[in-house]
């Protein structure tokens, strides 16, 4: 139940933070001007960070708190998941019993030649 909730909520975390970087502004115009000889600098300071920038920072703590959360919910799992840990079925419950012996009686009668 509960490695099933935190696979969901990884999954919610993923889209938003797809989300959340695509709709910030691309920084590839700041770093072309800087060989044009423009003034701005190449990693020059941006002011406070907006919400984007901050909604992308949380969502990114949070989907490592989930990754990690999922590596050890599954390492705690127990289940066989490949054919080596399969056992293989027995027919019976019971060892099956050696076939009886039989010894030839020294009071029998060779056979002629």
């Amino acid at each position: 139940m509960l490695y099933t909730l935190v696979v969901i909520l990884h999954v919610f975390v993923c889209f938003l933070m797809i989300g959340a970087i695509l709709l910030q502004s691309g920084k590839g115009a700041e770093i072309g001007a800087a060989f044009g000889g423009s003034s701005q600098t190449v990693f020059g300071s941006r002011g406070p960070a907006n919400f984007l920038s901050k909604l992308t920072v949380i969502v990114a703590a949070v989907f490592m708190l989930t990754s990690f959360s999922l590596a050890i919910l599954a390492k705690q799992r127990n289940f066989s998941s490949t054919v080596i840990d399969l056992k293989p079925k027995e027919t019976s419950s019971a060892p099956a019993a050696p076939a009886p012996e039989t010894k030839p009686s020294a009071e029998a009668p060779a056979a002629a030649h």
